[in-house]
């Protein structure tokens, strides 16, 4: 074989090695992901807003559909602001469970879909479940991962147009 074409092949086989390894997720960043899951219920119980918000971007790329008015919130100050004003409706004990969680993930960017339960308790003493539908998007920046795109909502009865807010599958 002449050297130019061992040369090439070379070239070709360091190529895709190197292309391979740049869009491939290590188990680490699966269990990164399902840490700062973690780190948001545990936030939502403390009502930790700082370290809620430690789970998202924190600039205007920001962007979080909600299940409430006004739908979408861009940046993080704006979300902040929908959590606080969230969390105010309801003062008491709140928890936040996660599950039914299917993730991707690549080098860079990762999605996940889940269950969210929130059990709280509101201005009257009364306790409330919600059941959110929520689709994540993440991505990695300097070796961090956080949320930059949420949707979260509840199906709605098209002949009532009220939500499903306890809905199973």
């Amino acid at each position: 074989m002449s050297t130019k074409i061992t040369t090439l092949l070379l070239v070709q086989i360091v190529s895709t090695v190197a292309f391979s390894a740049i869009g491939a997720a290590t188990p680490e960043d699966e269990k990164a992901i399902r840490e700062l899951n973690s780190r948001f219920e545990a936030a939502v119980k403390a009502r930790d807003i700082d370290k809620l918000m430690s789970c998202y971007a924190s600039d205007d790329s920001l962007v979080l559909f909600d299940a409430v008015p006004p739908r979408q919130y861009v940046g993080a100050k704006a979300v902040r602001k929908d959590y606080e004003d969230f969390l105010s409706v309801f003062p008491g004990t709140i928890d936040s469970k996660i599950s039914d969680v299917k993730m991707t993930v690549d080098a860079n960017l990762a999605y996940s879909h889940f269950i969210d339960t929130w059990t709280a308790t509101d201005k009257d003493g009364k306790q409330v479940q919600l059941v959110f539908r929520v689709t994540d998007v993440y991505r990695k920046t300097d070796g961090k991962w956080l949320i930059v795109h949420e949707h979260i909502s509840f199906p709605v009865d098209p002949a009532t147009g009220r939500g499903d807010f306890l809905s199973k599958p």
